[in-house]
């Protein structure tokens, strides 16, 4: 399975692919974690978007936003994997590509995510590390992690 891998801002993206984006983000964080919440929050207008396609289709994607937008440092936000390609190791593609591209692009700079709590381990191993107590996101059981 070979992914190609895109990174472009808010008005450098077609309107399909901005369809496609909304769309697998709606199936996964609304429908299928039975989460209703409005998904377009206002930050993808100032947001980098880092996405993955196979066959044209978008299949992975994050949002990558700038320090002072959620966080006082660059955040990563918005993963998802399109439950068609899941259990084949692209959500981990996908991080380590995006991590590399604020690297690229922003230097070594701190890194901060709204990570589920289930997930603590998973971005552990990407050099995530724990920096909040438990809290509620959309009624899901977040933490604040941090990749210096």
């Amino acid at each position: 399975m070979k992914i190609s891998w895109h990174s472009k801002s808010f008005t450098e993206l077609t309107n399909n692919e901005l369809y496609e984006i909304l769309a697998l983000r709606t199936e996964v964080f609304v429908v299928e974690q039975n989460c209703p919440y409005q998904e377009c929050d206002g930050n993808d207008q100032v947001s980098i978007h880092f996405y993955g396609t196979l066959s044209n289709k978008v299949v992975a994607y994050v949002r990558i936003l700038p320090a002072g937008v959620s966080y006082d440092s660059l955040s990563i936000g918005r993963v998802v994997t399109s439950p068609s390609i899941r259990g084949k190791g692209i959500g981990h593609e996908l991080m380590a590509g995006a991590i590399n591209f604020c690297e690229q692009q922003f230097g070594r700079e701190k890194i901060t995510i709204s990570a589920q709590e289930h997930l603590e381990k998973y971005y552990g191993k990407l050099g995530f590390m724990k920096a909040s107590e438990m809290y509620l996101e959309d009624n899901i059981p977040h933490i604040k992690m941090i990749r210096p």
